[in-house]
């Protein structure tokens, strides 16, 4: 009988992952709300556009950090 080991290397990425993911779902709301109080701006097109993308890349690295930490815990080890 074969027992599943949490690979500590795919986890210790998923983490950081996760972290970034973070950095994302902070700074994205940020960007959005100060894009949207300063409409008048000469760069407010610019920065709600980026604020945008940051919104999109924390919900992407959010389901590939929990992707790849559950990857950690129950895929098989081929060694």
């Amino acid at each position: 009988m074969e027992t599943n080991r949490t690979n500590k290397n795919v986890l210790a990425k998923g983490l950081k992952i996760m972290v970034a993911a973070l950095a994302c779902m902070f700074l994205g709301p940020t960007l959005v709300h100060i894009a949207l109080t300063n409409k008048e701006k000469p760069l407010y097109i610019p920065i709600l556009i980026v604020a945008i993308i940051i919104c999109v890349l924390a919900i992407f690295f959010t389901f590939k950090g929990i992707n790849t930490i559950l990857d950690s815990m129950f895929k098989k080890n081929n060694s």
